[in-house]
């Protein structure tokens, strides 16, 4: 069962904008080492960071918190699994959260997907619900 969907589109210059005029102090305040690897290992940085700001936006909207209530950026962080698909994991505040949502016998799981287009970025992510009695899926 879904107990949480989000969505959040970012404008990719205003990102770079925010990157020229704060750097790091930004960064690593909003960013994961991971994703500021990954970020700063693809040839369209901006980009790469504006989908991950959306994705962090998208995820806090699915909790149904929005960015507030205590939930850090650094609470949620996108990598990607080998195969290139974003995953989203989510400690803090966040992953309290997503345990006080997610009903008993049931394991959440946070499904993410990003997608750009110059000068956008979009992300949505859909929290399921899932039985742990129900069989694994792939």
């Amino acid at each position: 069962m879904i107990i949480g969907i989000g969505s959040d589109l970012a404008n990719i210059e205003r990102i770079a904008a925010t990157l020229d005029r704060f750097g790091d102090r930004f960064r690593n305040r909003v960013f994961t080492q991971v994703e500021q690897d990954k970020a700063a290992n693809r040839a369209d940085t901006p980009g790469t960071y504006a989908k991950r700001w959306a994705a962090k936006e998208a995820c806090s909207k699915a909790l149904g918190t929005g960015l507030r209530m205590g939930i850090a950026w650094k609470d949620m962080a996108v990598s990607n699994l080998e195969t290139g698909q974003p995953v989203m994991q989510v400690t803090g505040w966040a992953a309290q959260r997503l345990a006080e949502m997610t009903p008993e016998g049931h394991q959440a799981i946070i499904h993410v997907t990003l997608t750009d287009d110059h000068p956008w970025a979009q992300a949505f992510v859909v929290i399921e619900a899932h039985p742990h009695n129900a069989p694994e899926r792939a």
